[in-house]
């Protein structure tokens, strides 16, 4: 047989087999419920876009300070001083009573006052509030 008369000969069995199956005949309701949920699709809210231009100073921020920190784990590594950077820091007793809990708690303060302003404007700014 020539390639042509083959396929065709090929293509009219599996025609003689679809032919001689039972019609695949849908449930009751089915074309109603497929419908439906196309309306619903249809009629749905666009998704919120994701706010790319506020995302991107922080991406390149964590890009830089990342790329800072590999750089310069290298050049220490590279100098020898690579031992010597996690070496705990030798303070005297004067620099220690610089360092009391009311200092520290004192620092933990602010620093949430800091961030609770700053939040708010972020949200004044935005207009979600």
């Amino acid at each position: 047989m020539k390639p042509d008369t083959q396929s065709a000969a090929n293509y009219d069995a599996v025609d003689r087999i679809l032919d001689a199956e039972d019609q695949i005949v849908p449930s009751s309701g089915f074309l109603a419920s497929v419908m439906e949920r196309v309306r619903e699709e249809a009629i749905a809210p666009q998704p919120i876009p994701f706010p790319w231009k506020l995302a991107i100073p922080g991406m390149v921020l964590a890009a830089g300070t990342i790329g800072w920190l590999i750089y310069d784990l290298i050049r220490m590594a590279v100098a020898g001083d690579l031992q010597a950077a996690f070496e705990a820091p030798h303070l005297h007793a004067a620099q220690l009573n610089l360092l009391t809990p009311v200092t520290w708690i004192a620092l933990a303060l602010v620093l949430s006052l800091a961030s609770w302003v700053f939040s708010r404007r972020l949200i004044r700014r935005s207009s979600l509030l």
